[in-house]
C-alpha cells in the first residue's frame, strides 16, 4: 500500500492556488481578522483535495524462480558409465528443486551442431539460449551435468548476463586415462610407385608421456607396418602408395591399460593416389582399319606416355633390301619385354599373331609379368583363330579363353551381358539398355572355348566379345573383335567406344572405382554414405559402428544392378566404421583436430574459475549408480552466504501484478465541492 496523487487540476494552478491562500491567510493574521485561522485551514484543504491523494493496494503474486539446469550429451558424455550417471542426476536435481517452494527447473540437452564440422561442447551457449526469454532477476541459479570438457567458457568466468550462482556437477572418475591417436601432418596426394610420409602422434591424457606404445598401420585395409611409438611425440611412417584412387591409411594404437574408452585409439588419412605419366606398350599385328584407334584414344590423354610398336616388316619377308636402305626400325624386343617391361602399367597386343619376331621365351617373360600384378589386353582379329595365334604360346596360362578356330562374319549389335549389367566396366553404358542397343553393328566375332572369368560383352549368337579375368596378381582382358573401330568412325550413330576402352583399361590397372567387390563409405555433414558393389546378388545389411561403440544394421538398396546404395544420419562424429561380409570400410565424420576429440577425460579444473566467478560450485558425483549430488540451499536476493560445498539458489523477489484497489483520501471532485461551499460560507458569514 502507498499514497500517490492524482491532481485534478494541473500543478502549475495548484501552487498558485495554495501560494494565495497562504498570502491572504498571512494578511489576515496581520490585521489580526476574526476567522483568518480557519479560512487558511479550509483554503489549505482545499489544495489538498484538487492535490487529490490517492490510498493504492497493489495485489501482486510472486513469480517462480528459473533454475536451468543444462545436461552435457557431447560425444565425450557417451560412456555408458557417464550416460548413466547423468541420467540420475538430471533425474534428481529436477526432483529436489521441484520440491523448493517458488522454484522451477528448467532442464535443457545440450549437443553438438550436427551440421558443424568441428563439433564442440558449447554450454554457455546452450545455457544462454534456455535464459533468453526469462530476466535475469527471475534466474537464481544454473547447474551443469559434464564431463567437464567444455569448449566456450567465458574469459571472465562470468556468463554474459547472468549474476547467480553457476555450478557444477562432473560426472567420471578422479585420474581417468585416455589413449589417442592423431595425424600431424600427411599429404592429401601422392604419386604410385613412390613413397610418402605419414607424421601421427599418440597421446595419452592422464598419464605420463615417454611411454612405448605399440601401433599398427593398415593401408587399404591390408596391414602395412607395426610400430613402436613414443607418447607425446611425433612418428614418422613411410610407405608405397600402391594405386590410384583413394588410399585409406588407418593408424590404430593397442589399448592403454585402464583407459576410458577406445573410440579414439584409431585415425584415419586419405592420400589420393595419382599416376605419374602411366606408360603403355601397344604392339600392332598387321596394319588394319581399327589400328590407330587405340593409339589416338590413349595419346588423347595427356598423362598417358605411349609406346607403339607396329610390325609391319616380319623375320620371313627378306627380299636382299640392304638395311641401310630401309625407313624402318628394328622392333627391341629384348628392351621392351626383358630390361623394361615391368615399367609399364598396361601391355596391348592389337591383332598381333606370332610371327617369329618376339621369341617363345618372351611370351613367357609377359606371363610371368601379369602374374607379378601387370596388366595385359588382347584385341583380336582373324589371326587368333589361326595358328600363328598368340593363344598358342606360353601365354596362353594367363588368357582367359582359348579359341576354337572359328571368325564369325555377320553383323551383330554388341551386348551387355547379364553378367556386364552388374560389371562397373560395361554397367551403364549409354545406349545398352535399349533393346536393340543404341549403337551401331560390328561385323566380326572371333570364337573361343568356354573362356574362364566374366563375359561382360555377348557378340553374335551370343558368343563372348567382352572377357575379364584375373590370372595370378595382374589382371587380363580380351576384346574378342577388331571392329571397334567402327564406332568411333560413327558406323550407324557410332558408339561409346572411348567410355568402353577407357575403363577396360582402367579396370586392368585396378583403379578401385571398377573392382567387381567393393565397399566403401564416406561422409557427407552428419550423414554416412555406404556403397556396395557385387556381382553376387543382395548382399545383406552393412553393419555400421559408431565412435561410441554402437551397432547399427543397414539396410542396402539396390541402386543399379550390381550397385547397393544406404545413407544414415548420424549424431555422434569420428571414425566410422562399417562391415558387410568380408569387407570393411571406414568414415569420417566432422574434422579429425575437432575440440571434441582432444580429451575425452573429465576434469574439474575448467570449471572452477566459473565457480569462483559466480559463487557457485564444483563436485564430482562419484558412484553412477548412486551420484552423491550436494545439497542445495535456498537464498534470499541480497544475501551474502559462502556456498561451502551446497548448491546455492538465490530466491528471486520478481511479482507479477494482479490488481490494484484505490481510496481517495478527500473524495475527488466531490470533497473539493464541499470544501468550495464551506468556505464560501465562511466569506458570507463574516460579510454579515
Amino acid at each position: 500500500m502507498d499514497l500517490v496523487f492524482q491532481p485534478l487540476l494541473p500543478w502549475p494552478l495548484i501552487s498558485l492556488a495554495a501560494l494565495a491562500i497562504v498570502v491572504v491567510g498571512a494578511i489576515g493574521f496581520h490585521r489580526s481578522l476574526r476567522g483568518a485561522a480557519l479560512r487558511i485551514a479550509m483554503g489549505l484543504l482545499l489544495v489538498a483535495a484538487l492535490a487529490n491523494p490517492v490510498l493504492r493496494q497493489e495485489d501482486r503474486e510472486p513469480l517462480s524462480t528459473i533454475v536451468p539446469v543444462i545436461i552435457d550429451q557431447s560425444q565425450s558424455q557417451q560412456l555408458p558409465d557417464r550416460q548413466k550417471a547423468t541420467q540420475k542426476t538430471a533425474e534428481a536435481l529436477k526432483e529436489r528443486l521441484s520440491r523448493i517452494a517458488g522454484v522451477e527447473p528448467r532442464l535443457v540437452e545440450a549437443r553438438p551442431d550436427p551440421e558443424s564440422d568441428a563439433p564442440s561442447t558449447r554450454l554457455f551457449a546452450a545455457l544462454s539460449d534456455a535464459t533468453a526469454d526469462v530476466p535475469a532477476g527471475r534466474i537464481g541459479g544454473a547447474l551443469f551435468i559434464t564431463d567437464g570438457q567444455v569448449h566456450d567458457i567465458p574469459a571472465n568466468g562470468r556468463p554474459q548476463g547472468l549474476s547467480a550462482p553457476v555450478s557444477s556437477l562432473i560426472t567420471g572418475r578422479e585420474g581417468e586415462t585416455d589413449r589417442r591417436v592423431e595425424i600431424v601432418k600427411a599429404p592429401r596426394f601422392g604419386l604410385k610407385g613412390k613413397e610418402v610420409e605419414v607424421l601421427f602422434r599418440v597421446t595419452d591424457d592422464g598419464a605420463p608421456e615417454g611411454q612405448p606404445a605399440r601401433v599398427t598401420v593398415r593401408v587399404n585395409g591390408s596391414e602395412t607396418a607395426t610400430l613402436n611409438a613414443v607418447t607425446g611425440a611425433p612418428t614418422a611412417f613411410r610407405f608405397e602408395i600402391g594405386r590410384a584412387g583413394a588410399n585409406v591409411v588407418e593408424i590404430a594404437a593397442e589399448p592403454l591399460p585402464g583407459e576410458i574408452s577406445e573410440t579414439n585409439n584409431r585415425a584415419i588419412q586419405l592420400i589420393e593416389g595419382i599416376r605419374e605419366n602411366m606408360r603403355v606398350l601397344l604392339v600392332s599385328g598387321e596394319p588394319h582399319a581399327g589400328e590407330r584407334t587405340w593409339r589416338n584414344l590413349l595419346k588423347s590423354d595427356a598423362s598417358v606416355d605411349v609406346v607403339h610398336f607396329t610390325i609391319l616388316r616380319p623375320p620371313q619377308k627378306q627380299d636382299g633390301t640392304p638395311i641401310n636402305e630401309l625407313s624402318l626400325i628394328a622392333f627391341p624386343t629384348q628392351e621392351l619385354f626383358v630390361d623394361k617391361i615391368n615399367e609399364f602399367d598396361l601391355i596391348i597386343f592389337d591383332r598381333y599373331q606370332h610371327r617369329g619376331v618376339l621369341p617363345l621365351l618372351y611370351y613367357d617373360y609377359i606371363a610371368q609379368y601379369v602374374d607379378r600384378g601387370g596388366a595385359l589386353l588382347i584385341a583380336a582379329g582373324p589371326e587368333h583363330a589361326g595358328e600363328d595365334s598368340i593363344a598358342l604360346t606360353p601365354l596362353q596360362g594367363v588368357l582367359p579363353a582359348a579359341p576354337d578356330g572359328m571368325v564369325i562374319e555377320k553383323g551383330f549389335y554388341p551386348r551387355i551381358s547379364e553378367e556386364g549389367k552388374k560389371h562397373p566396366v560395361t554397367r551403364g553404358l549409354e545406349g545398352g539398355a535399349s533393346e536393340p542397343p543404341a549403337w551401331g553393328r560390328w561385323f566380326r566375332t572371333i570364337g573361343v572355348e568356354p573362356p574362364a572369368g566374366k563375359v561382360v560383352m555377348e557378340g553374335a549368337d551370343k558368343r563372348p566379345l567382352l572377357v575379364l579375368n584375373r590370372a595370378g596378381e595382374g589382371r587380363v582382358a580380351m576384346l574378342l573383335s577388331d571392329q571397334g573401330w567402327l564406332w568411333a568412325r560413327n558406323f550407324e550413330g557410332g558408339g561409346p567406344h572411348a567410355a568402353l576402352y577407357r575403363r577396360i583399361a582402367h579396370w586392368l590397372m585396378k583403379d578401385p572405382d571398377l573392382e567387381e567387390e567393393a565397399l566403401t563409405a564416406s561422409a557427407s555433414g552428419n550423414r554416412i554414405l555406404v556403397t556396395r558393389q557385387t556381382m553376387n546378388g543382395d548382399p545383406g545389411p552393412a553393419r555400421v559402428k559408431s565412435p561410441s561403440g554402437r551397432e547399427t544394421d543397414l539396410k542396402l538398396a539396390e541402386a543399379e544392378p550390381g550397385l547397393y546404395r544406404a545413407e544414415m544420419p548420424v549424431e555422434e562424429t569420428g571414425l566410422f566404421e562399417v562391415k558387410n561380409g568380408d569387407f570393411t570400410a571406414l568414415a569420417h565424420v566432422g574434422t579429425a583436430d575437432a575440440p571434441e576429440f582432444k580429451a575425452m577425460i573429465s576434469t574439474d579444473r575448467k570449471l572452477l574459475p566459473v565457480a569462483e566467478a559466480t559463487g557457485g560450485m564444483v563436485a564430482r558425483i562419484g558412484n553412477p549408480d548412486n551420484p552423491e549430488i550436494p545439497a542445495i540451499l535456498p537464498i534470499r536476493d541480497g544475501a551474502r552466504v559462502d556456498a561451502d560445498g551446497r548448491i546455492l539458489i538465490r530466491m528471486s523477489s520478481e511479482s507479477v501484478l494482479k490488481g490494484v484497489t484505490t481510496l481517495p483520501l478527500l473524495g475527488g471532485y466531490a470533497g473539493v465541492l464541499l470544501l468550495v461551499m464551506g468556505l464560501g460560507l465562511t466569506w458570507w458569514r463574516e460579510g454579515r
